[in-house]
């Protein structure tokens, strides 16, 4: 055999021996075609590569490069949203988790609320609040003064700023509850005079505000009420009407429908904001001394000498009698819409359930008793006030004292608190509708006759403040 056969054979054998990583052999018709062999080293073992002109690098190697320098996949216009929808759900899931304790106080604070109104609407809501008020500092208690005559009436605004009162000398005066300045002045004006005095001419006996602080009205010894602006004590109209001195007022909470009451025995019923007379109801045997209402179409009244309690049922045309006191029954107040407070001048006080014809209890000789000449006469009753579907309420009489109850359990009981020394007549108690503070409108006689006449009193207003055990307590913690 010739020798270049044996060159070929020999080539043949060692391609045959170069393993996987040969290039891969020529396809037909390129048999001619000549290869060059590049070597690389590795270290030291050699890799042979061979490549040849006719034919084109194979892409395997290249490809497979490549796909380790891309990513995984490549992310769709789809895709993207969706991505950044979830991650802007996952960041509301978190700011949602970081707010769920507030957002649960807050629903724990609306169900509350939602749950006091529903009790209120049907009488059963009672804060228990009395427990933690503390007996006022005597240096805490205020006295604004501006009138020559004994107070007879006065309301607190419903954002508790101020104060406004009326007395025998005809005035109203709108005070500033922290600064105790006056804010207005409506002078009272001499009898004769109603043609072209603006205001009152007769000493005024009651007042009421609406809760939304709109209008004030005033009633008064002439048979009249007066409506105000009272922002500005702006004189808007009046409403005759009445037979005798008109002796309660009071509008029905969330309206500015007018309830009044006079001492010729008849309730009538007005709409302030049209200006309009509504009607006339009539029951009581002797001269109505009070009257109040809250949010239901009711309004209740305490029948002086006739000895009786009348619940109004305005829509029903119909009213509810009540048996009690042994004396003339002279001031009421509602605590809620099933309860209420008396006064009488038999020096008892009665606490009374719209269900029940008997008074629920009876405290008898409330203030004590004096002594005129050889008989003891009990002081009487001038002035109840009780904060609003709580247990905390008050009565004012002549023994230089307001005296603070505590109603029990269903209002089944009566227990005094504490008492504040306040000289002269008590004609007038209201809380604030927080319960913060009470009123007291003080004068030298009683708001309905000149019975009596305590020298030593001062005609005024005391501010007294009721300040709670925990406030006391943080009080001191900050000192």
């Amino acid at each position: 055999m010739s020798s270049s056969f044996f060159k070929k054979t020999k080539e043949k054998t060692k391609l045959g021996k170069r393993g996987r990583n040969a290039a891969a052999p020529t396809q037909k018709g390129d048999s001619g075609a000549k290869g060059k062999v590049q070597k690389k080293k590795h270290g030291s073992r050699y890799n042979e590569e061979i490549s040849s002109d006719s034919e084109p690098e194979s892409p395997v190697v290249p490809k497979r490069k490549q796909t380790k320098e891309e990513p995984e996949y490549d992310e769709t216009p789809q895709e993207k949203k969706l991505r950044l929808a979830k991650l802007y759900l996952e960041q509301l899931k978190e700011e949602e988790e970081n707010k769920a304790e507030e957002d649960s106080f807050a629903t724990d604070l609306i169900a509350g609320r939602l749950q006091d109104d529903v009790l209120e609407q049907k009488g059963k809501l009672q804060r228990f609040i009395a427990k933690d008020v503390i007996v006022p500092d005597a240096s805490e208690i205020r006295m604004f003064r501006g009138h020559k005559l004994p107070i007879t009436c006065l309301v607190i605004t419903p954002d508790e700023k101020c104060i406004i009162s009326a007395a025998k000398d005809c005035s109203i005066i709108k005070w500033d509850v922290k600064s105790g300045k006056k804010l207005h002045t409506i002078p009272g004006g001499r009898k004769g005079t109603e043609d072209r005095h603006v205001g009152h001419t007769a000493h005024i006996l009651c007042m009421a505000i609406s809760s939304d602080g709109k209008y004030l009205a005033t009633g008064d010894m002439n048979k009249l009420i007066m409506i105000w602006e009272a922002e500005t004590c702006k004189h808007l109209y009046k409403f005759p009407g009445h037979k005798g001195p008109v002796s309660g007022l009071s509008f029905r909470k969330g309206t500015h429908d007018l309830y009044s009451a006079s001492q010729d025995r008849s309730v009538k019923v007005w709409n302030v904001a049209e200006n309009a007379y509504v009607e006339t109801l009539f029951g009581h045997q002797d001269s109505i001394t009070g009257l109040d209402s809250l949010s239901r179409e009711r309004c209740v009244t305490a029948g002086g000498r006739d000895g009786t309690v009348r619940v109004w049922k305005i829509i029903e045309e119909s009213q509810l009698v009540f048996h009690g006191h042994a004396g003339s029954i002279d001031c009421i107040q509602l605590i809620n819409e099933e309860h209420m407070i008396t006064g009488a001048d038999d020096g008892s006080v009665c606490l009374w359930s719209v269900n029940k014809k008997k008074p629920l209890t009876t405290v008898k000789k409330a203030h004590g008793c004096y002594s005129d000449t050889e008989l003891e006469q009990p002081h009487w009753i001038s002035s109840v006030a009780a904060v609003h579907n709580s247990d905390l309420v008050a009565s004012g009489s002549h023994n230089s004292n307001i005296q603070l109850w505590k109603c029990g359990h269903n209002y089944r009981s009566l227990e005094p608190l504490f008492s504040v020394p306040v000289s002269g007549f008590v004609n007038s108690l209201k809380f604030s509708s927080s319960g913060q503070f009470l009123v007291a409108g003080v004068g030298q006689e009683h708001r309905l006759g000149r019975w009596w006449r305590l020298k030593e009193a001062k005609n005024g207003i005391y501010v007294i403040p009721l300040k709670r055990k925990r406030d006391q307590e943080a009080d001191e913690t900050d000192d």
